[in-house]
């Protein structure tokens, strides 16, 4: 059996552990010398690179319905401190640098929090959701992810999904960054907004870049492991594409997922044993 951590046998001690991994952070960052996007411009710049929109109340297993509603108030917050935002050529963009504490004081509420292979409550719950829906449109531009973390587990089955899966970004609150740096001589804009459906979000730009960008998913199943538990598998690419000619410039693999499933699938849905 597996060594439970000190904070899962003294859940009192987890308050504490979350403002010393926050401190650690902030040093760490402060000593790669990042120089983080802080410029907003109300006016949208010309060129939009990219947009897309999330659904913000979903099924997710049995999951109490009012952690979303509340999930909706998180997100205001966080929007409210991202959106217009300008990364400049050579700063970097980071989630929490913008959004700070997501605290109970700031006025988040519980939400659904992913911890330890299991769903559970928190405060500032949902924000991953906006995580998700800046790095899938991040992954259409030419900026460089820097930090970005995911979880190692399926928990829900799909709802309405339509991109490919593995694709998002988790989050904790100023310990679990979403980083992206620009090295081109492009000034990029975030803009977010949300209705009583969906989130909106965009990328927009100061000139169009020489390259638009694709993303595509290849090899995607449920295969069931030796130790008899099902793993979620898929690889993602990162297609280059030149603006003018429509011409292929490169296929990268940015990312492959083997995550393990934590619902029911059912067997037919199985490709077999690794």
């Amino acid at each position: 059996m597996a060594r439970k951590l000190l904070t899962q046998r003294f859940p009192f001690l987890i308050p504490i552990r979350i403002r010393q991994r926050r401190l650690f952070k902030k040093i760490s960052d402060r000593l790669k010398g990042y120089e983080f996007s802080k410029t907003f411009e109300p006016n949208p710049l010309p060129y939009r690179i990219y947009k897309h929109k999330s659904l913000l109340i979903r099924k997710l297993g049995d999951t109490d319905i009012q952690l979303q509603y509340n999930k909706i108030t998180n997100l205001k917050l966080a929007i409210c401190k991202i959106n217009q935002v300008v990364i400049k050529p050579g700063e970097t963009f980071s989630f929490w640098h913008l959004v700070g504490n997501s605290s109970e004081k700031a006025g988040y509420k519980e939400g659904i929090i992913l911890m330890n292979g299991e769903a559970i409550k928190g405060i500032g719950g949902g924000l991953c959701q906006l995580g998700n829906l800046l790095y899938w449109m991040f992954l259409h531009s030419e900026l460089e992810t820097v930090e970005r973390y995911r979880h190692s587990f399926d928990p829900f089955p799909d709802y309405g999904r339509v991109i490919p899966f593995g694709t998002g970004a988790t989050l904790m609150n100023g310990i679990i960054d979403l980083k992206l740096r620009n090295n081109s001589n492009i000034s990029y804009q975030v803009n977010l907004h949300l209705d009583e459906e969906y989130i909106y979000g965009e990328i927009r730009a100061s000139q169009y870049p020489p390259y638009k960008y694709s993303i595509v998913e290849e090899n995607h199943r449920f295969a069931k492991k030796v130790d008899g538990q099902v793993y979620r598998q898929n690889k993602v690419y990162k297609k280059k594409i030149d603006r003018v000619t429509g011409n292929l410039v490169e296929k990268e693999l940015v990312m492959e997922n083997d995550c393990l499933v934590k619902y029911e699938i059912d067997n037919e849905k199985i490709v077999g044993s690794l």
